[in-house]
Order: structure tokens, then C-alpha cells, then sequence
């Protein structure tokens, strides 16, 4: 082989992988879809950013090229590309909710103006992290719930439609080592039961208890009993929140 053949040769390969770099954002994007991502750490112009109380940003890609993403309180969405290592949204949407606290409608602001600048993104091993102008957000694959540990109560099941619980009113049905036990702060008080698992049935009888009235607790506690009063509880989890209802159509649904 001639020295210029083989000069040839060598760029062609050397423009060959240079080429190679971009040809990996596509399967990187790949990788998104069909993922939740949760936001581990927030920084807003180089300094740690506090986000509201129970709250974290959460970026789900669908596999029909959308993004959904939250902040808390109302839900964005509208379709997504990650081209040029940017996330470009069109006609990006978000419901409109009466958020219980105006620092929820503020993080939501905040989200929307974000993604609106079309940030830049990248893999961070199993990390996402998508960096704006004055702000960086690290978000980490949302790991899938499981029965175990403590849910609370955030909507009562009545047949098909679901309302949400009285304002002050928190209970919570805790799984663990093969127990269940209801806490409401009133006539149940964590008490552990032995439940048994038969496919998407829990099979459990929650006892006596207390006939004390205790306002807005009372709806929800009555709601539980409901749900347990033939024993048998069907159960669903879906990303982190959990339905339990029985064949009558009375039942709770619940978040981690």
C-alpha cells in the first residue's frame, strides 16, 4: 500500500470516529423512555435550592416521545425531543389546580420556565442531569414501590369515582414483616395484625376498636374499616401511590 493510500485510509477513519460521538445521543435518548426520574439534589445559581416540603421534581418520558413532568402540584406535559443533547418541549402544557400553598404554584413556575429554556441534558451513570442557565438538577430512576412500609391514606373509594380525604385528617397503614397495622391518631393506634398475601389480595381482620369521635379523622377511619370489613382487600401499587378496595367498590387509595 501506497503512503498515500494509507494516509487516506487513516482519516477516513479517524473522521469516521469522530463522526461516532453523536451517533451515541440517540441511544442514550433511548435509554429515557418509559422512565420516571426523581430529583435527588436541586441547585439554583451554584447554591443547594430547597423545595417545598414532600415535595421533588419528577420527569417521566413516555414511549411515544412525551414528557410529563411535576414539581409538586400540577402536572406539565407536551411532546419531547433530546436532540443536541437538549430537552426541546413543545408546546409545553400544564393543568391548573388550586395548589394548597402559593410557594406549590411558585416550584411550578419555576419547572415550567426551565424546561421552557430548553436545558441541557445528560447521563451521569443511571443519573440524569439536566442543566439550565442559573440551574442543575440531578434525578435518579424512580425505583418501583412495593407493599412494604408506610402508606397514607390520600383519597376513599366509592365504587368508581375517588374523593379526597378532609383536610387534617392523616392515617396510615403500615406494612412490615408480614403485619399490618392502621394508625389514625384515634381508635386505631398501629396496632400490628398478621395479613396474608394471595396474589393482588391481602387477607387480614383489623380487630376491635375504639368508638371515639374524632372529627375529620372519622370519615377516613370508617373508609378503612370499609375496605377490610370482608377481610379481603384487593391491592394495586402504581408508581408510588397504592389502591386497596374490596369487591363491594369501597376501598382507599394511598401514597408512599
Amino acid at each position: 500500500m501506497s503512503t498515500r493510500i494509507l494516509l487516506a485510509v487513516l482519516l477516513l477513519a479517524a473522521t469516521t470516529a469522530c463522526g461516532a460521538s453523536p451517533s451515541d445521543a440517540p441511544y442514550q435518548a433511548a435509554n429515557l423512555r418509559g422512565k420516571v426520574y426523581v430529583s435527588s439534589s436541586v441547585q439554583e445559581q451554584g447554591k443547594p435550592k430547597t423545595l417545598v416540603e414532600g415535595t421533588k421534581v419528577e420527569l417521566r418520558f413516555t414511549d411515544d416521545d412525551r414528557l410529563l413532568a411535576s414539581a409538586g402540584c400540577n402536572q406539565m406535559q407536551g411532546p419531547v425531543t433530546l436532540d443536541g443533547g437538549k430537552v426541546s418541549v413543545a408546546e409545553l402544557g400544564m393543568t391548573a389546580m388550586g395548589c394548597p400553598k402559593p410557594e406549590l404554584h411558585e416550584q411550578d413556575t419555576w419547572l415550567s420556565k426551565l424546561l421552557e429554556e430548553k436545558p441541557s441534558w445528560k447521563l451521569d451513570g443511571t443519573n440524569l442531569v439536566l442543566t439550565g442557565a442559573n440551574a442543575e438538577i440531578v434525578l435518579a430512576v424512580e425505583q418501583p414501590a412495593t407493599l412494604e412500609g408506610t402508606w397514607t391514606v390520600d383519597g376513599i373509594v366509592a365504587n368508581d369515582s375517588v374523593s379526597s380525604v378532609p383536610a387534617g385528617a392523616k392515617v396510615t397503614i403500615t406494612f412490615k414483616d408480614g403485619t399490618v397495622a392502621v394508625d389514625s391518631g384515634c381508635n386505631r393506634n398501629g396496632n400490628a395484625v398478621p395479613y396474608e398475601l394471595s396474589g393482588q389480595t391481602i387477607k387480614a381482620t383489623l380487630g376491635p376498636q375504639t368508638l371515639k369521635s374524632c372529627g375529620a379523622v372519622d370519615e377516613v377511619e370508617t373508609a378503612v374499616n370499609k375496605a377490610f370489613e370482608s377481610g379481603a382487600v384487593t391491592y394495586k401499587i402504581n408508581r408510588s401511590s397504592l389502591i386497596l378496595d374490596n369487591a363491594s367498590g369501597a376501598g382507599v387509595t394511598l401514597k408512599k
